[in-house]
């Protein structure tokens, strides 16, 4: 039987590119409510020391694993051996907690974090463009894993990979491990079944992050920003909103895919309790494993 773990990102608590879209609560706490919806991972975020020392006998009280975590990468017009320096800290961190990859999102032009930039504006790459950035992408994947720890690409929106032809251009230019996030690909307009199909040997972690359908088809992307998208309530868990996880679970289980959902949805805590939304992110997903084949381990 194929095995799944289910983990939770802290941006349900604490957004980092937009504070006032933040819950008022210590780590602790935040890890006290993912423990008490049933979640056994989480995700890093900006309130979390980057050393086990402080996070190990935290993470035991309540009986958690790091399950990943971003990392804000710059290759796209950085150098490599400034990011092998950037990752560092992270690279030893994840190393000693264990966690199966470090999340790399590519920063470097993106307007995901720009408030007063509309969706549209995006950066687009040429096939050329793609093609030297692909290397360099891979390079730098290749020695993350040979250091210890691998990264996981983040296809994400506002980024210069984002939609589904660009997503299928980086993997043809790239040996890199791919994130899946079946959010993000919706909000792009892309074919979220199509691209496991297509991308499923490189699929190494899922973030099962859901949309509301019409929040993202009201959108004026001329105008709005992705920040206007997730203060909007674009983002939400899986049994929350319009995205079918049943299917998207079998497909991926239909590949052969083991490892993480991590329950991932920036929105407005206040609006969106962080514990109820954990809890309703971890009873879907719970029901899709098992109807998909999974047997869920802590």
């Amino acid at each position: 039987m194929l095995k799944a773990q289910l983990g939770i990102a802290p941006i349900a608590w604490w957004n980092d590119d937009l504070a006032e879209l933040s819950d008022d609560v210590s780590l602790d706490e935040c890890l006290r409510q993912t423990a008490e919806a049933g979640l056994t991972g989480m995700e890093t975020g900006r309130r979390f020391p980057m050393n086990m020392e402080e996070l190990g006998p935290i993470l035991d009280r309540y009986r958690l694993c790091v399950c990943g975590g971003w990392f804000s990468g710059l290759l796209l017009d950085g150098d490599i051996e400034l990011e092998k320096d950037r990752i560092a800290e992270q690279h030893a961190f994840f190393k000693a907690a264990g966690a199966p990859c470090i999340v790399y999102g590519e920063t470097a032009r993106s307007v995901q974090g720009e408030r007063n930039t509309p969706l549209a504006q995006k950066p687009k790459l040429t096939e050329v463009e793609m093609a030297a950035y692909g290397r360099k992408v891979s390079d730098f994947a290749d020695w993350c894993a040979a250091e210890g720890m691998p990264l996981s690409y983040h296809h994400h929106m506002a980024a210069a990979v984002e939609t589904e032809a660009e997503l299928d251009m980086l993997m043809k230019h790239s040996s890199v491990p791919l994130l899946f996030d079946a959010g993000h690909m919706a909000f792009a307009g892309g074919d979220n079944f199509r691209v496991i199909e297509n991308h499923y040997s490189r699929i190494r972690h899922v973030h099962a992050k859901d949309i509301r359908k019409d929040v993202v088809d009201g959108l004026n992307r001329k105008s709005e920003s992705f920040l206007d998208a997730v203060i909007k309530g674009a983002f939400t868990v899986p049994g929350d909103g319009s995205l079918d996880f049943e299917a998207i679970a079998k497909a991926l289980a239909a590949k052969g895919y083991e490892g993480w959902f991590v329950i991932e949805a920036e929105q407005d805590p206040v609006a969106n309790p962080p514990i109820e939304m954990a809890k309703k992110g971890r009873a879907e997903l719970s029901r899709v494993m098992r109807a998909a084949g999974y047997e869920v381990v802590a």
